[in-house]
């Protein structure tokens, strides 16, 4: 199934398993989201779990942590990426920080669901990667699947967290099909995947940038180059196991991101990777990002979100070291 309709089963299903969980958001019940992500949850669970809300982002937030503390689990969709700002006060200094405040006698169970970053043609404020700001965030978890299966338990998984969860869902994954397996979970809603073997250089990467990294490592390989993949799926915490594991054995590293490089999660995982396998590095960890400006308008994205060249390109410093 496609990762959007992965998204609604898996919704669908933690309804199913706790009557606390409820939906808010604009446009998320009879319409079924801009994205449909929450198509016919309405019809089936009623307006009183899946609620439409004003358009006031901080709103929506302000309420669900009140929900919280009342003992629901709210699950929030902001629509698009860029709308998510008028909320970014009450999600870092309220959401982040009441348990903490509270020295644990309060958890906060909420998931706020936020599709990003580009590769759709959008306008203004429809396409931008906003991770690294709630990965800095401590009291948040931060995630992005990139295929369906994983779209299917993470968001459950999510649900179930007595933490803020800030679930990332590339944009321009939510149509491409993928098989998933309702019966069993694959792995931790926090660990990080090889999702493709190599023994030459590992290239690391999260959300929709995880296919164009499998797009990068085919075109490699037919040039005699095996490339390592790894899926991050998880920006906070970072499993760093697999990734440092990769590299030790690769010897060079280039992470790929659509957020501009400018301290970034790219930058982050890049350092700690640095710290924890300088010994095994036969190059610098590379980084290919979006570019340090604004998001451009739609007819530019091309040249400004990284694709399979410009990996390719990377790779072919990391080698020439």
């Amino acid at each position: 199934m496609p990762l959007g309709k992965a998204l609604n089963a898996g919704l669908r299903q933690a309804m199913l398993d706790d009557d606390k969980v409820l939906m808010m958001g604009e446009d998320i019940g009879p319409l079924g989201g801009v994205f449909r992500v929450t198509e016919g949850l309405h019809a089936e669970f009623g307006p009183n779990r899946v609620l439409d809300t004003p358009l006031a982002e901080s709103g929506i937030v302000g309420t669900a942590i009140g929900l919280a503390m009342g003992g629901y689990r709210p699950v929030i969709e902001i629509q698009f990426d860029g709308f998510v700002f008028p909320a970014f006060d009450q999600i870092t200094t309220q959401l982040a920080k009441l348990t903490n405040r509270l020295d644990g006698a309060v958890k906060m169970p909420i998931v706020i669901r936020i599709p990003y970053g580009g590769h759709i043609g959008a306008v203004e404020h429809h396409q931008e990667s906003p991770e690294a700001y709630f990965a800095h965030t401590p009291g948040l978890r931060v995630v992005s699947p990139s295929t369906p299966n994983d779209a299917y338990w993470m968001i459950q998984d999510a649900i179930r967290s007595d933490d803020p969860v800030i679930f990332l869902e590339p944009k321009a994954r939510y149509w491409p099909k993928g098989e998933v397996d309702v019966t069993e979970r694959a792995l931790d809603l926090h660990a990080s995947r090889v999702v493709r073997r190599g023994t030459d250089v590992t290239l690391v990467g999260h959300g929709a940038m995880v296919s164009t990294l499998l797009q990068a490592a085919a075109i490699a390989e037919g040039e005699g180059i095996h490339c390592e993949v790894v899926d991050v799926r998880s920006l906070s915490p970072v499993d760093y196991g697999p990734i440092v594991d990769s590299v030790r054995s690769t010897g060079r590293m280039v992470y790929a991101q659509e957020a501009p490089g400018n301290v970034s999660v790219g930058s982050e995982i890049a350092a700690t990777v640095t710290e924890r396998a300088f010994y095994s590095l036969e190059a610098p960890v590379l980084r290919v990002s979006g570019f340090d400006t604004p998001f451009p308008p739609a007819k530019l994205e091309g040249a400004y979100l990284p694709d399979a060249d410009r990996v390719l390109e990377a790779v072919d410093r990391a080698l020439a070291y």
